[in-house]
């Protein structure tokens, strides 16, 4: 006889918050089969979602309540496994959360082994590692969208780095809710809430060693920033941080359509290059000018432009006082006869 678990309050909210992004995101698949199809052969045809399982509580309460809300709404719902071979015993932590995903009914089940260069710091080694074998998941299944189980606390614990950088605005975005294939439906749960949602389903999560490790920045924010500022200012220090993200982000947005909207009228084709006036970026606010320059050397020549530089040709704008080209990698930028000119940098022969 099959147990039929109640529904408690942490299993709703994580069911609810897949169903609302996965409706967002997809158009529900067409339940009806045609007259001549079996429920067997049309089965192939619905869209397929996969879920990164790494068999933690928050990847772990999101396949469960993935393996629950896809069928519903037309699709099929499968699980990608990554296994970093970072520590003894991670094949067989990704042989445990593979029978879990089959326990749930979840098909197909991919488990990807890594390699883990080191490049960059073991973080974002590891994070570049586990992306491209999610991309190969996609690619080789072909499904529609890839399911992670980032939750609010993530959020907070990203936007909190980004601040320590001080890379800039955009460094306070944290991720995004939807980002091309990717789905992340927990970012309005907190970590507690996966929890008492795999405790709630008689789920066992698995506890990585590394999730606990202090040699790793984000553990550090994890365990002592975090709480310290939660026990200082007051709860709700994450949640606070997770809006700020979310408002940063959707004004970011609008004023990356308002730039692209504005540069299709502004942008003239110059010798090698392309051209803006400088009345035009001198009547726009800061913001949208400077997106206006990095838009425009970004379109025409693939360059990204970090602030600094941007500032620099924005004083050709604001502060001009009859200085000269600037040389700046990638792209050559003059101020001539009332517009800035960019142009492909000048290629020096060695010697």
């Amino acid at each position: 006889m099959t147990i039929r678990r109640r529904l408690t309050p942490a299993i709703a909210d994580v069911r609810r918050a897949v169903r609302t992004a996965l409706t967002s995101a997809l158009p529900a698949a067409d339940a009806t089969t045609e007259p001549t199809e079996t429920a067997e052969t049309a089965e192939p045809r619905r869209p397929l979602v996969l879920v990164a399982l790494s068999g933690g509580a928050d990847s772990l309460a999101l396949a469960a309540a993935t393996a629950f809300e896809a069928p519903r709404l037309g699709l099929r719902a499968g699980a990608v496994i990554v296994d970093h071979r970072l520590q003894p015993g991670s094949a067989d932590a990704a042989a445990d959360a593979a029978r879990a995903a089959a326990g749930l009914g979840l098909d197909p089940i991919l488990v990807r082994e890594v390699t883990v260069d080191g490049a960059g710091g073991p973080e974002a080694a590891a994070r570049d590692a586990r992306y491209a074998a999610l991309d190969a998941a996609l690619a080789d299944t072909g499904a529609t969208r890839l399911l992670l189980g980032h939750t609010l606390d993530d959020q907070a614990e990203t936007v909190l780095l980004g601040l320590a950088r001080g890379s800039g605005a955009s460094s306070l975005w944290g991720m995004a809710r939807e980002s091309g294939a990717y789905l992340r439906p927990l970012l309005g749960i907190r970590r507690p809430v996966t929890e008492r949602a795999c405790a709630d389903a008689g789920l066992v999560p698995w506890h990585d060693p590394q999730n606990t490790d202090s040699v790793y920045t984000r553990v550090r924010v994890r365990q002592l920033v975090l709480p310290t500022l939660e026990r200082e200012l007051g709860p709700g220090i994450a949640e606070a941080l997770a809006r700020t993200a979310e408002q940063l982000r959707e004004d970011a947005e609008a004023l990356d359509h308002f730039a692209s909207e504005i540069i299709e009228e502004l942008a003239e084709s110059a010798e090698a290059g392309i051209s803006l006036p400088v009345a035009a970026l001198a009547a726009n606010p800061p913001a949208l000018r400077q997106r206006l320059i990095r838009l425009a050397v970004q379109a025409e020549f693939h360059v990204s432009l970090g602030r600094a530089h941007t500032l620099e040709v924005a004083r050709l704008v604001t502060d001009w006082h009859g200085q000269g080209a600037l040389d700046l990698p990638g792209v050559r930028v003059e101020r001539r006869h009332g517009l800035i000119v960019f142009s492909a940098a000048a290629i020096h022969p060695h010697g």
